[in-house]
Parts: C-alpha cells; structure tokens; sequence
C-alpha cells in the first residue's frame, strides 16, 4: 500500500496548511473599515480575526479535500501509470 499512515498525515498537514492560508483573508474587517483605530497600530490590522471559527473551516474543508483525494487514488485516478500516461512521459 502506498500510503501509509506517516505518508497520510504528512499529505493531510499539507492540504490543511494549504486551506488556512486561503481561508484566513475570509471575513476579517481591518481597523481603518471598521474606523475603530487605536494608536500606533497599523490601519490593516484586524479588528476580530476569529481564529477559532477559521481552524474549525479549515479542518473540515482539509478533510473533505483529502477525504475526496484518497478517494480517488483508491478508484485508480492517481496511480503512476495513468498520470505518466497523462503527462507523455513513458515509464
């Protein structure tokens, strides 16, 4: 079996990592939009970044992706051959 579950972990994490950075720009209002400044912070920085609520996205969006990525290398979509054959290259 190819994937093991060290092999498992370490393509989820990177799935997950991938996720958080799309998934942080979502919802956040910065203090110049919400025209609450304090001083000496910068005018970008966010008012409530609500990192609970973004973990808790990430996790279940990671695994729908890596649940639907096993899925199809389990149904043979990602096996050497095809994507060689896919790609021109010849084994």
């Amino acid at each position: 079996m190819a994937y093991t579950i060290s092999t498992s972990l370490a393509v989820y994490f990177v799935i997950w990592w991938i996720t958080l950075f799309l998934t942080l720009p979502f919802g956040v209002r910065s203090q110049h939009e919400d025209g609450k400044g304090t001083d000496g912070t910068d005018p970008g920085a966010p008012v409530l970044a609500r990192m609970g609520r973004k973990l808790i996205w990430t996790t279940v969006i990671s695994a729908v992706l890596f649940a639907a990525g096993m899925y199809a290398y389990r149904m043979g979509y990602f096996n050497i051959e095809r994507l060689s054959k896919l790609m021109g290259v010849p084994i």
